[in-house]
């Protein structure tokens, strides 16, 4: 399918049923859904995914990798297949276009929203948002992608999947899976991309919406700590579940699939 912009997205579609469009985390592709999907699309949901410009099988047009045009980006989807009483189920930095998709096109096809080891609401420091991200350390982390992104990518894959975590046992194939997957996006996506995520605040936007959200947040998540998005995002939102996996890191799509597949299932298929 084509965006306003002419850019080209690949999307995926299995199941039958009440529709769950889903939304990656920065960097990675509809592939990091999979195990979400061949589980859900058999019990009653129609599963669709999509790659974010620059990622995956998707169209890298050298922009748009703002909110905006983003949230234009999915609302393409949701017009182009006519979905109606829709779950949007996100990760991480997908979190903030379901958002930003609410605040520019209402909520007159979506019925609920479930944020996955979110990045909101707002994850940099600043006077009044004293428990973000100092900037030296975005800037660092920022300068490593531009000399040596796969090496940054091996550094950090023990806290992505909680190495040594109780219940984390991750596979050395399935790590290799998940880096090659962000290996192949596009590295002006990964900075526009970050920027984008580390610089919007949605503190506002989200106290606007009102459907109900499931918030899925791990307390040993490393990318982004409980203590500064989940928990603060569900003070924010009006009408939430918030629940805490014990022990679950960041990529817990994966340590945690099952207990996550679970809790989609019956949130997604709630009257």
């Amino acid at each position: 399918m084509e965006t306003k912009d002419a850019t080209r997205l690949y999307y995926k579609e299995w199941g039958t049923g009440n529709p769950v469009v889903f939304i990656s985390g920065w960097g990675l592709s509809s592939e990091m859904w999979s195990y979400q999907m061949i589980d859900l699309s058999t019990k009653g949901l129609r599963c669709i995914a999509y790659d974010r410009r620059g990622h995956g099988r998707s169209d890298d047009p050298g922009g748009g990798y703002d909110y905006d045009t983003l949230a234009d980006d999915l609302a393409s989807l949701l017009d182009h297949l006519d979905l109606r009483g829709v779950t949007l189920a996100a990760h991480s930095m997908g979190s903030g276009e379901i958002v930003r998709y609410l605040t520019r096109y209402g909520s007159s096809r979506i019925d609920r929203l479930a944020l996955i080891g979110t990045a909101l609401p707002f994850p940099l420091k600043t006077a009044d948002n004293p428990d973000g991200f100092n900037r030296e350390l975005i800037d660092s982390s920022r300068a490593m992608w531009k000399r040596d992104y796969p090496r940054w990518l091996f550094e950090n894959e023990g806290p992505y999947f909680g190495a040594g975590l109780p219940g984390c046992s991750v596979s050395p194939e399935i790590v290799e899976w998940t880096k090659a997957d962000m290996r192949q996006t596009s590295l002006k996506a990964i900075l526009d991309c970050n920027l984008a995520v580390i610089e919007t605040d949605f503190r506002e936007e989200l106290r606007d919406i009102s459907l109900p959200a499931l918030i899925v947040h791990g307390n040993k998540d490393c990318s982004f700590p409980i203590e500064m998005s989940g928990m603060v995002a569900s003070r924010l939102l009006p009408n939430n579940q918030f629940v805490v996996y014990e022990n679950a890191p960041h990529g817990l799509y994966i340590t945690h699939m099952q207990r996550l597949n679970d809790d989609l299932l019956e949130f997604a298929l709630k009257k």
